[in-house]
């Protein structure tokens, strides 16, 4: 006889990895507009209120991973985006940073999860319609980032839209 999957505990793994976005976003806030040392800003935010309540290491993958790979993710965004990265609202350049790190990188997030949790980070510390641009400029990364996976979700979306089943 096998066990029961164990049900999703409010505040599990979804709730700490979406503590780890906000405070890396903060961090790479801090990190864009002041360009401090990342171990510096590293040890801020885990001195902020909640960290322990975050993935850590889901934490410094973006932090680092982030700043290290910038030219890299810039390059990604810069081929979406309307405007050269360093006119980009810092916060909005943040979370879309942190978006295409996670599309690079953490493939076992699905991708729409990677779009969503960027869109929801600018619409939390962004301007007002600054997530519809972050969600815009993702959702065409991801296609170059995810062809298949994309193709895919797309095709289902097709296909439950033209009654074909199964989406």
């Amino acid at each position: 006889m096998s066990a029961a999957p164990p049900a999703r505990r409010p505040g599990g793994r979804t709730a700490a990895r979406r503590r780890a976005r906000e405070l890396a976003l903060q961090g790479l806030y801090e990190w864009l507009v002041g360009r401090a040392d990342g171990a510096a800003i590293e040890a801020h935010m885990r001195e902020q209120h909640g960290f322990d309540k975050a993935d850590a290491v889901h934490f410094d993958a973006l932090l680092h991973g982030v700043i290290a790979q910038v030219e890299a993710l810039d390059a990604v965004i810069a081929r979406h985006a309307d405007r050269p990265t360093r006119q980009l609202s810092p916060v909005e350049h943040a979370a879309m940073l942190i978006g295409c790190y996670e599309l690079t990188h953490c493939i076992d997030i699905p991708y729409r999860v990677a779009i969503n949790e960027a869109v929801e980070l600018a619409k939390v510390f962004g301007g007002t319609d600054g997530h519809k641009y972050v969600n815009g400029v993702l959702d065409k990364a991801a296609a170059e980032l995810r062809p298949v996976e994309v193709q895919d979700a797309r095709a289902r979306r097709a296909a439950a839209a033209a009654g074909g089943g199964d989406a």
